[in-house]
C-alpha cells in the first residue's frame, strides 16, 4: 500500500476549513442579512456580492486543495484520483467565473459547478481498490463498499440540491451546503483511514521485527 504523505492530510483538512469557514465568514461580513438557507454560496462570491473576494478566495483554495489530495492519494484507484482532481479543477473555474450581479445566471458558472459537484460525488465509485492478497487490506474505506455507500450518500445529498434548485425550493442554501460540505469531508475521511492503517501496519513490522 502506498503511503499517503503528510502534506495529503494537510491538503484535505484544509477543504473543509477553506469552504465551510468561508461560507460563514463570507455570509456574517455582509451588509444586510444572508440567509444561508435560501442563498447559494455562489451568490456569496458574485459580481455584486460584497466582499466577494472572500468566498472566491476559499473556493480556489477548495480546489487546489482536491487537485493536491488527489495527487496524495497514491493508495487510491488512478480513475478515482483523476475524477477528484478534475472535480477540484472545476471548483476553481466555479471561482472563475462568478455570477453576474442582479441575481443573473452564467452559463460557464452553472457549467462549472454542475462538473464539480458531479465529479465530487461520484469520485469514490472510481477510487475503490481490490485488496492485493488474501487477509491483506487497502484500508475500509477505500473497499468497494464503503466507496460505493460513499458515492451513494453523495449523489443523494447532490440529488437534493438539485430538485431544490430546480424547483425554487425553500432550502436551496441548505441543501447545497449540505452537499458540499459531505463532499469536502470524504477526502479527508479517506486520508485518515488510510494513514491510521499506514500506521497499524508500521506498528506490526516493528513489532515482528523485535520479536
Amino acid at each position: 500500500m502506498r503511503r499517503v504523505p503528510r502534506w495529503g492530510l494537510v491538503s484535505s483538512a484544509a477543504a473543509p476549513l477553506l469552504l465551510i469557514g468561508g461560507w460563514t465568514v463570507a455570509a456574517a461580513v455582509q451588509p444586510v442579512p444572508f440567509d444561508v438557507v435560501i442563498r447559494t454560496i455562489s451568490d456569496l462570491a458574485a459580481r455584486d456580492a460584497a466582499n466577494r473576494w472572500l468566498m472566491t478566495i476559499a473556493l480556489v483554495g477548495v480546489g487546489v486543495c482536491h487537485l493536491v489530495t488527489s495527487c496524495a492519494l497514491g493508495c487510491a484507484a488512478v480513475v478515482g484520483r483523476l475524477v477528484l482532481a478534475f472535480g477540484g479543477l472545476a471548483t476553481i473555474l466555479v471561482a472563475a467565473f462568478p455570477l453576474p450581479g442582479g441575481n443573473g445566471s452564467s452559463s460557464a458558472h452553472t457549467v462549472a459547478a454542475a462538473v464539480a459537484f458531479v465529479s465530487l460525488a461520484l469520485w469514490p465509485a472510481f477510487a475503490w481498490v481490490r485488496s492485493p492478497e488474501p487477509g491483506r487490506t487497502v484500508g475500509v474505506l477505500l473497499g468497494p463498499t464503503a466507496s460505493f455507500a460513499a458515492a451513494g450518500v453523495l449523489l443523494l445529498l447532490l440529488a437534493w440540491f438539485f430538485v431544490e434548485q430546480l424547483s425554487g425550493g425553500p432550502a436551496v442554501g441548505l441543501s447545497e451546503r449540505v452537499a458540499a460540505g459531505a463532499q469536502a469531508l470524504w477526502p479527508l475521511a479517506v486520508v485518515l483511514s488510510a494513514r491510521r492503517l499506514q500506521s497499524n501496519l508500521g506498528t506490526v513490522r516493528v513489532g515482528a521485527g523485535q520479536t
